[in-house]
């Protein structure tokens, strides 16, 4: 192992012993940057170090053919710099060839995980497939910056997609960056989503059922020739619960002493309970038990539950004059009335099977009655000594009561 000056003509000349495979050779200018010889004729430069653990480390720098011997001791000072100030080259470049593909992120790691517990993977693999994998199966993650996601975003709203298509593409990366840092994928120190705004949708339809509604639409299911529909119907708009819910509940999935209904499984992929109401018991309890079939609203014809229950309930909306009303309205309808009833959002969210309060706040509508009543408040609170004194005919005629 010579320790010598290095030169360029040295190391334009410099040979491997005839008896050796490997000759390294020190430079005494540069701390640390050694020239390797081999026997084929090849040359590299090196940089030997110890770590911040005592161990000694060898780094290659470069190929002596890529760089001049000036530039590899630019190179070598530059990474003892690095060294310097706690940081290990040789780490770093180990960690990097430990981050994955987005393709490989999403084969190996994400796709199982999300098959786990999503009921609408499915949903996943078409925006993967149609959108995500094309622009980025190939971007090891920690290359996909904050640019690249604005940039996805822009692009599918600029080919005439719906700002809430755009935005499911954003979510869904957002969600995949967060699980590579929960999981401490390598390489990945930040979500790049982070910052990038959703884009305004406004398409959100807010219909509920007012009582004299309802009671139109219950007269109608009971007239349906589906003969489960008149029991449906009200579990959906007494409960909240989503249709798909109550068409797979089960008899064991309600415990009528403590009043609870355990849905086993939730649009979130997890377990939720809904509280049994007077009205909801009395649906229970006032249908016919098919003994044979433990599903609760299931076909008569089959004994199973219902596939689609469409035709029926377009029928009967119909008949009401309510077509516009959808069946996921009877939960908005059922959040509605919590609402105007004086409950919390927090109450709603919990019995809603909500995980985020923003989205029992789209539900949060309070009729025009109980916004009146509301307002009023302050005229009860301070009217005696606020309100001016009414003398004429006509003033009175106007005057709030």
């Amino acid at each position: 192992m010579p320790k010598l000056l290095l030169t360029p003509a040295l190391v334009s000349n410099a040979d491997c012993p005839a008896d050796r495979k490997r000759l390294d050779m020190f430079d005494i200018q540069t701390k640390g940057l050694v020239l390797e010889v081999r026997e084929s004729g090849g040359k590299t430069y090196y940089l030997r170090y110890q770590n911040q653990r005592g161990r000694t480390r060898q780094m290659r720098l470069a190929d002596a053919k890529d760089v001049s011997l000036s530039q590899a001791r630019t190179l070598a000072d530059k990474a003892r710099n690095k060294i310097a100030m706690g940081e290990d080259p040789m780490e770093e470049k180990k960690v990097l060839r430990q981050v994955p593909t987005f393709a490989k992120f999403i084969d190996e790691q994400y796709m199982p995980f999300v098959k786990t517990y999503k009921r609408s993977w499915d949903t996943d693999v078409s925006l993967l497939k149609n959108h995500l994998l094309p622009r980025f199966a190939n971007r090891y993650l920690d290359t996909i910056c904050r640019q690249d996601i604005q940039k996805m975003h822009y692009d599918r709203r600029a080919a005439g997609a719906a700002p809430g298509s755009a935005n499911r593409l954003l979510i869904m990366m957002r969600y995949i960056f967060n699980l590579a840092l929960k999981w401490e994928v390598p390489g990945i120190k930040a979500n790049p989503c982070a910052g990038v705004p959703l884009l305004e949708v406004n398409n959100k339809k807010e219909r509920y059922l007012s009582i004299e509604e309802a009671q139109r639409l219950y007269e109608a299911v009971c007239k349906s020739e589906n003969t489960m529909l008149k029991y449906i119907v009200p579990m959906l708009i007494l409960t909240g619960a989503r249709k798909r819910e109550v068409l797979d509940a089960k008899w064991q999935d309600f415990d009528f002493t403590r009043r609870i209904w355990r849905i086993p499984m939730s649009k979130s992929g997890k377990a939720r309970h809904v509280p049994l109401s007077d009205g909801a018991l009395t649906v229970l309890s006032t249908m016919p038990r098919n003994l044979k079939t433990d599903h609760v609203f299931a076909n008569p014809q089959t004994d199973k539950p219902y596939v689609s229950i469409f035709v029926a309930w377009n029928t009967a909306r119909k008949h009401a004059g309510l077509a516009d009303v959808r069946m996921h309205d009877l939960r908005h309808s059922f959040a509605s009335l919590l609402i105007n009833s004086g409950r919390t959002l927090y109450e709603v969210q919990h019995i809603l099977g909500h995980t985020q309060v923003k989205t029992t706040q789209r539900y949060a509508h309070l009729s025009q009655d109980t916004l009146l009543a509301a307002a009023n408040t302050a005229t009860a609170a301070v009217g005696a000594v606020m309100l001016p004194v009414v003398n004429s005919p006509s003033a009175q005629s106007l005057q709030i009561c």
